[in-house]
């Protein structure tokens, strides 16, 4: 499963630690951003992973976050 995100990151500071919250929940998935793309895109893929969670996680840090799949 992969789930995909429009995100306001934009360093790769702020997404490492994003990433290492969303690993620290979700132990056995694979966690990249892509600041590269104009929509920050976030994608989390692996097994039982929960879109409000990813999203409250980002909120809960002051990101914008939305599901775009």
């Amino acid at each position: 499963m992969i789930e995909v995100f429009k995100t306001s990151v934009q360093h790769s500071e702020q997404a490492l630690s994003i990433m290492f919250e969303i690993r620290a929940y979700f132990s056995n998935v694979r966690v990249n951003f892509d600041l590269e793309d104009c929509d920050n895109i976030l994608r989390v893929e692996g097994g039982n992973i929960q879109k409000n969670k990813i999203i409250n996680i980002l909120v809960s840090e002051g990101y914008f976050c939305e599901a775009l799949i």
